[in-house]
């Protein structure tokens, strides 16, 4: 497996990943007429991964046999109360590569790049309710602060609590 930069001709291998991953992880979350009606083609239009902004967000891929199996996307925090942190905004691993480390060596290479780009704290936001996340987050060190909040994602209005966690400084 590699991890490198997403590249626009990704958009729709990173799509099919994204939604296939919401509609297991949010099974019994989310209602399943919504997730059974998510569509890759739409949520592509969505991506740019085009720009080298250090403002915008920035998505990496794990690549294994040129088929994506998943992705991880970092930007500086947006909430006001993280100003001057980095935010881990999605990671995202195809359902059937569960367990096979592609979410770990993604989250660890997220960590990474939020150091090289100067953060030494970073923060992300979890859909109540999603034990696996939950469990998956705190066994890399993240810890819940206290915050919550709900929260819109892709039209349907979700809880959502904070997790933040200090980066190694090398």
């Amino acid at each position: 497996m590699n991890l490198r930069p997403a590249v626009p001709d990704d958009a729709m291998a990173v799509a099919r990943v994204h939604v296939r991953a919401w509609q297991v992880a949010y099974k019994g979350i989310m209602p399943d007429e919504y997730l059974q009606g998510l569509r890759p083609e739409d949520r592509a239009q969505r991506y740019d991964f085009a720009g080298l902004d250090p403002t915008r967000p920035r998505t990496l891929v794990a690549v294994e046999a040129d088929a994506i199996l998943g992705f991880a996307t970092i930007a500086p925090a947006r909430d006001e109360g993280a100003i001057g942190q980095g935010e881990l905004c999605a990671i995202y691993v195809e359902p059937e590569c569960w367990g096979r480390g592609v979410g770990r060596a993604l989250v660890s290479a997220a960590r990474s790049d939020l150091r090289d780009l100067g953060f030494r704290q970073a923060i992300l936001w979890v859909v109540a309710g999603n034990a696996r996340a939950q469990r998956f987050y705190e066994a890399d060190g993240w810890t819940r602060d206290g915050s919550h909040r709900p929260r819109q994602i892709w039209s349907v209005t979700v809880d959502t609590v904070r997790y933040n966690r200090l980066l190694e400084v090398r």
